[in-house]
């Protein structure tokens, strides 16, 4: 941690730097693979809705001695149309998902089901959901992201400047779709919670980029009138000073998060666990990053383009070139060998 603390001294004071906002086109490239990768996995194998959204039947077991087999063959026998999807949860519960059935179908399942294998009715947590519902939490879903969207991009219009509120939500969208693709990837059903996880991670994200774009915002308040940096040396400047910021929040709350996914929903089976999980884990890293990595680029790359930051950059270069990372005087020398520190030579008598 001492390291780590000296690390971060040294970057805020510019004596240490990352030349981040120059490699963007790094940046930006690895984001590319990501999002081609994401896009791959939603064409090919797109999203595994859950029963809320699309709708469906849902019953769970609470038996030990249950199989997979037993339990797809229990309802395969009995000739219910659509796929039937059957997983483990746990060490105990069998969970089996059909499509949309009727009340009477429904039934015709569950007395299938007790007597396979042999447990009371009620011991069997049955979920119907019609197909008009899912498409109607689906709508919800839809508009409440759209919604907090159009927010944020106010929210942040309004506190700092129209170009940084681009930046953030490009950033944001980045995250968003990044996170689908892997979800996508991974096949994990898409729920509620998943939902809920994505709305946590783009106020997460929108956190930490704000951080980044409040110190972004104090280093180039004068920018333009001091001609010793360009803006996007600021921005850099701004960006190592958060860094090590960004990066111990990041770590504080990658560890809860990794212990549900890994331990709760992976060791456990707490399956009702995995889905917010999974969406927090990654929303939170590739949230760090965009915020570290796309949003400050992204931003620089907007400012630059203005004319009076393209006539900064030109006294800059004028006065040499070299990027000004901070106004840190020197510490003067306690001793040394120069003329402050030589001892007077007195007169002879």
């Amino acid at each position: 941690m001492a390291k780590l603390s000296g690390l971060g001294g040294r970057l805020y004071s510019g004596e240490t730097s990352f030349n981040i906002i120059e490699r963007r086109k790094r940046w930006y490239s690895i984001s590319a693979l990501f999002i081609l990768a994401s896009i791959g996995a939603l064409v090919i194998q797109g999203l595994h809705l859950g029963i809320e959204f699309k709708g469906g039947a849902s019953y769970t077991i609470n038996k030990p001695s249950v199989t997979v087999e037993q339990a797809r063959a229990s309802v395969e026998n009995i000739g219910i149309p659509g796929e039937v999807i059957v997983q483990k949860i746990g060490d105990s519960k069998i969970r089996i998902q059909t499509g949309s059935l009727t009340p009477a179908e429904s039934q015709v399942v569950e007395n299938a089901l007790t007597t396979t294998f042999s447990v009371p009715a009620e011991s069997i947590d049955t979920q119907l959901v019609g197909p008009s519902w899912g498409k109607e939490i689906t709508k919800k879903a839809l508009y409440g992201l759209i919604a907090f969207l159009l927010a944020v991009m106010l929210f942040l219009a309004m506190a700092f400047e129209p170009k940084m509120a681009i930046a953030a939500i490009v950033a944001v969208i980045h995250d968003v779709f990044i996170t689908v693709g892997i979800y996508a990837l991974v096949g994990f059903d898409v729920t509620p919670a998943t939902v809920i996880g994505f709305l946590t991670i783009l106020g997460y994200s929108l956190y930490d980029t704000v951080v980044v774009f409040d110190k972004v915002r104090e280093n180039t308040k004068s920018v333009a009138a001091n001609s010793k940096m360009t803006y996007s040396q600021a921005t850099n400047l701004a960006v190592n000073q958060t860094l090590v910021r960004s990066a111990n929040t990041s770590i504080i709350a990658l560890l809860p998060v990794a212990a549900i996914l890994f331990v709760g929903a992976g060791l456990l089976g707490a399956g009702t666990l995995k889905d917010l999980s999974l969406a927090l884990f990654i929303g939170l890293a590739v949230g760090t990053y965009s915020s570290v990595f796309i949003a400050p680029p992204f931003l620089a790359q907007l400012r630059e383009k203005e004319p009076a930051m393209q006539a900064l950059a030109k006294r800059v270069a004028a006065r040499g070139g070299a990027p000004v990372v901070a106004d840190v005087k020197p510490a003067r020398p306690s001793t040394g060998s120069g003329p402050r520190n030589q001892p007077k030579r007195r007169g002879r008598k």
